[in-house]
């Protein structure tokens, strides 16, 4: 049994894809309606995500409760270590994109953070591409990230290698 604050590891790619494309297509709407509020929302989702993967996040718990079980797709899983590095990247950029929005009032600032977002979830729902996740192993392939972080990722790299 995993605690309240563990990510789990491994991460069903069918549910990280399905949460990517409601984020993408969150931050869309946010972006091209100018919804402000969306923003707050988006950033607690990739908060919640990135402590505790989807325990915290109704959008992860319904898709790993309800969309995923129900799909008739064969499980592929992908180490969580790079998956939850992926989660702290968006929300970092989201935070800030709230920041920016409500603080400093620039909303095109904050549209751009959210255009990035709104891309990298696209490729990650429609391609499986997780560009956190490819920094996560570039940072392990540069020696920044410690090889113990993720033993799975490890062996990902060697066999690609």
């Amino acid at each position: 049994m995993r605690s309240l604050f563990s990510f789990p590891n491994p991460v069903n790619e069918t549910s990280a894809r399905t949460v990517a494309a409601v984020v993408a297509v969150l931050a869309v709407v946010a972006v091209a309606f100018q919804q402000g509020w969306l923003l707050p929302v988006i950033a607690y989702g990739f908060v919640a995500r990135a402590l505790t993967g989807p325990t915290l996040s109704p959008l992860g718990l319904v898709a790993t409760r309800v969309v995923t079980p129900r799909l008739s797709v064969r499980a592929r899983y992908s180490p969580g270590p790079a998956k939850r590095f992926a989660q702290t990247i968006g929300a970092v950029f989201t935070v800030t994109a709230t920041l920016v929005w409500y603080v400093v009032g620039s909303h095109l600032a904050a549209s751009v953070l959210l255009g990035v977002i709104a891309v990298f979830a696209s490729l990650e729902a429609g391609f499986g591409l997780c560009i956190g996740c490819k920094t996560f192993y570039l940072g392990m392939r540069l020696g920044l990230v410690p090889p113990q972080i993720c033993e799975e990722c490890s062996r990902v790299l060697r066999s690609a290698a």
